[in-house]
């Protein structure tokens, strides 16, 4: 059992609440995932910039990282908030800095990066966690977050939602898949890389893929229908927008409330209580095999 929060601004007005309002959200999830949790949180980018999302530079790490990053690119940025590490770089040093980290070793690890995405997640309940990276405080266009109750996997941070597999992607999911074995294998023979075991980062990967050919989202959604088995519900984070996609039977729970301000989603409504003007909100359940979507205009 797992829960998943999302949350998609129309009104900029509301960014600056973004963080404290996935946070609320999060926090009612607890019971459906006190063993970790994680979100991803989009906005800030700039032109011609990357962010990296590190997890696992320490404070003994943290000068000597920052120097060499330094020596590669000079108006490298750094941002940290607990474990977790942002690096705001030029595109052009991404490559030099992802094989400075491999030299770290596996304890330091690329989490997410991309225009916009940053990406935190860890062990423990989903308050403390978001209390942890300061959730609370951040801005931004578009959050999705999830809590976790693992069932075929151990809890640890690295098993934690949200996987992203691709450049401003990232995916939750609450279900369980029965062929992630084979298709991991299959996307190993196409050169991408895991890190876990665990389903959800085979479904992340198995759509970055899908982009990678040219689809669109709701393309790569749309045959994940035929190409993957189990039940499942996901939300997927991209750099304009975030997507929802139910299984064909469709049992895990899943609500979804729109205004003029924004686009909810949650696995029950009541993560849906602190958010402002909810009372006139339109409510409904996203049906099975359909594909919901929502961008900002590029």
């Amino acid at each position: 059992m797992c829960g998943i929060v999302g949350l998609f601004l129309k009104n900029p007005a509301l960014q600056p609440q973004l963080g404290a309002l996935t946070a609320q959200m999060l926090k009612t999830m607890t019971e459906r995932g006190p063993d970790s949790a994680g979100f991803a949180i989009y906005g800030g980018g700039a032109h011609g910039r990357t962010k990296m999302t590190l997890r696992g530079v320490t404070e003994v790490l943290r000068l000597d990282f920052e120097k060499s990053v330094l020596s590669l690119s000079d108006s490298a940025t750094f941002s940290y908030r607990d474990d977790h590490l942002v690096v705001s770089c030029p595109d052009d040093a991404v490559s030099a800095i992802r094989e400075l980290v491999a030299e770290y070793g596996p304890d330091v690890t690329i989490v997410s990066s991309g225009d916009s995405i940053e990406l935190y997640k860890g062990v423990g309940l989903p308050e403390d966690v978001a209390a942890r990276f300061q959730l609370a405080q951040m801005s931004g266009t578009h959050a999705i977050g999830h809590t976790r109750m693992a069932t075929e996997s151990a809890v640890t941070t690295a098993g934690a939602h949200p996987f992203s597999t691709g450049p401003d992607q990232c995916l939750v999911h609450n279900g369980s898949l029965s062929n992630h074995n084979t298709l991991r294998r299959q996307l190993v023979r196409d050169g991408l890389s895991f890190e876990t075991e665990n389903d959800t980062e085979v479904a992340a990967g198995y759509l970055s893929w899908r982009l990678s050919q040219g689809e669109r989202l709701d393309e790569a959604l749309t045959a994940s229908l035929s190409d993957l088995d189990g039940f499942y519900t996901f939300v997927v984070g991209t750099r304009d927008g975030f997507a929802v996609l139910r299984d064909p039977v469709a049992c895990k729970p899943a609500v979804m409330a729109e205004t003029d301000d924004y686009v909810a989603f949650a696995s029950e409504y009541r993560a849906f209580a602190g958010l402002p003007g909810i009372e006139s909100a339109t409510v409904f359940e996203p049906e099975p095999q359909r594909v919901y979507h929502w961008e900002h205009a590029a």
